[in-house]
């Protein structure tokens, strides 16, 4: 990395939206103007949280750009994540049918899609914007 992580921020785990470089730098952007306020991962991933927890939120290319504050944790199945939390995620036209397309795509990308299977669906605060 060649910018650092500010001091203070230091200890905490760091974490990269989606799972290439253009989607990360493109859910960032989403994160820092306040649109996105919400994720969601397969609940075996090694990314789970839990509420207050702070994470490092870095670019596409690595770079550290934000802190983000884990507000709520909830677990549900695939078919069952709502309109709201759908549009908290900050996606596209942030309609259920978006995220939903979305993200049947991404988790087949990833071999992990079926519609029983069990989100972690975190909401989060913006705490911190890393100047550049």
């Amino acid at each position: 990395m060649s910018k650092p992580v500010p001091e203070q921020h230091r200890h905490l785990r760091t974490f990269t939206f989606g799972d290439s470089p253009a989607l990360a730098g493109e859910l960032l952007e989403l994160v820092i103007k306040g649109v996105k306020t919400a994720t969601c991962s397969t609940e075996d991933e090694s990314n789970t949280s839990t509420p207050g927890e702070r994470w490092v939120v870095l670019d596409g290319r690595g770079e550290p750009r934000c802190v983000i504050e884990t507000i709520e944790i909830t677990y549900r199945r695939f078919n069952d994540v709502d309109a709201a939390f759908a549009y908290d995620e900050g996606e596209g036209d942030r309609s259920l049918a978006y995220w939903r397309n979305a993200h049947r795509t991404y988790f087949g990308r990833l071999g992990r899609y079926s519609e029983n299977m069990i989100l972690m669906c975190e909401r989060f605060r913006l705490i911190e914007v890393f100047g550049d």
